[in-house]
């Protein structure tokens, strides 16, 4: 972590957003002797992040350089001096110091050992406290001002408590101003992309926001009846135009209308330039990833041929979750009610082919509501990686999910916050 520099006169600086690239900025700019005010429209800081990794907070992954960037989706090149700045291993260090004990899990993934988000939470208020920032609730920025190229101020609304029948506007002087208003994923938390419109209105790129690690929506009328099955130790591949995307090994779940779960939510972070029409995209699921294709054609032999006068489906039965026997076989076109011993070798195959490639047709993604994150945002062709300054409207900053930067699941997307509002603090 790079040494910290000081402001000789106290700068006002307006941080716009409570969330967790906003709570980190503010912090670090208050420590570095800024006069920090901290806007965020909602009740209490850090709805979001309450929430996040199921209400436990994977607030990083505890991993090398490499595999940070490899787990960065979109522009993993702008991020290589920020990450510099404030890796992983600083944030676990900022997190110790601040009084929270920690753990780590399976794939370098960082909690808090008591399993909670808001003892997360609670530490970044602690740290703002110690440091001095003005917190106002209910405050929301509405237009950053600018003078001849220069941020100058926020406007904002102070809505008149939780009920909020009351409004009032205002007007807050700063040297500098910083966007950390999230994205546009679980809208009920407060993120409804404003920070997109009053960074648009300043000539901002805005690189179309879409939901990101997200359930995938299915065609398949036959796995509407699997809803509510788990799957855990199986491949995922998706493919679009017969282009792979992504392949990986985990758990992942059956929705009404689609797949879900963690191999699923990291695939959905790949579908960029996904063609939903006709089939096009889908994923080969393979529910035996763990026994290689040849023994499994001979463990099938040895099945089929020891129970020749029961029916296929009651042949098979150790193989597969009952639920899933009538989407297996219709898919490799063998009757389950056929006799063991009538099984072709032909049909074995399709079998065979089905167990280790699992086919389901994706017709789209699921929505803001249920994402994790926004994939999209402020365009970072319009910021300086060095800095996090606007290229564009000078004392103008930006941090965390509010730029066009995403990862897959486990931690990275909040390491993606720490780094770049660290960066924009010392900046």
């Amino acid at each position: 972590m790079a040494e910290q520099k000081t402001v000789k006169e106290a700068e006002r600086a307006v941080v716009i957003g409570g969330g967790a690239a906003g709570m980190f900025t503010a912090l670090h700019l208050a420590r570095r002797g800024f006069e920090v005010v901290l806007l965020e429209h909602n009740e209490k800081l850090g709805k979001k992040l309450f929430i996040t990794g199921k209400g436990r907070c994977n607030f990083t992954n505890d991993c090398d350089r490499d595999t940070f960037f490899s787990s960065v989706i979109s522009n993993p090149r702008f991020l290589y001096g920020a990450y510099s700045r404030f890796t992983a291993q600083d944030a676990i260090l900022f997190f110790e110091n601040a009084d929270l004990d920690v753990k780590r899990e399976r794939g370098g993934r960082m909690f808090p050992a008591s399993d909670h988000a808001y003892d997360v939470i609670d530490a970044l208020k602690r740290e703002m406290k110690r440091a001095g920032v003005r917190v106002h609730l209910h405050a929301h920025a509405e237009e950053i001002l600018t003078n001849e190229g220069r941020a100058v101020g926020v406007c904002y609304t102070v809505h008149g408590g939780a009920e909020r029948r009351s409004t009032e506007r205002k007007y807050l002087d700063a040297e500098r101003i910083v966007v950390a208003t999230g994205g546009m994923s679980y809208p009920s938390t407060g993120s409804t992309g404003d920070g997109y419109a009053m960074s648009a209105r300043l000539g901002h790129g805005i690189v179309p926001p879409r939901p990101s690690l997200v359930p995938l929506l299915c065609t398949e009328t036959d796995t509407a009846a699997l809803k509510g099955l788990s799957l855990r130790n199986v491949s995922l591949r998706l493919y679009t135009e017969e282009r792979l995307l992504f392949e990986d090994f985990g758990e992942m779940l059956f929705t009404g209308d689609g797949i879900s779960g963690p191999l699923v939510l990291s695939a959905s972070a790949y579908l960029k330039d996904a063609v939903f029409d006709n089939g096009k995209t889908y994923v080969l699921i393979d529910l035996k990833s763990a026994i290689p294709e040849e023994e499994l054609d001979a463990r099938l032999v040895r099945l089929l041929s020891a129970t020749q006068a029961k029916t296929v489906r009651n042949a098979l039965r150790e193989l597969l979750p009952a639920s899933l026997f009538d989407p297996v076989f219709r898919r490799a076109g063998v009757d389950p009610d056929k006799k063991a011993g009538m099984v072709s070798a032909e049909d074995r195959h399709a079998i065979l082919r089905t167990l280790k490639g699992f086919r389901i047709a994706v017709s789209g993604r699921g929505s803001f509501a249920q994402a994790v994150i926004t994939q999209g945002g402020v365009d970072v062709r319009g910021v300086d990686p060095k800095t996090m300054e606007s290229r564009i409207v000078k004392g103008l900053y930006f941090a965390g999910e509010v730029l066009d930067l995403d990862a897959k699941t486990g931690g990275f997307n909040l390491q993606i916050a720490w780094s770049t509002a660290y960066t924009a603090a010392q900046a």
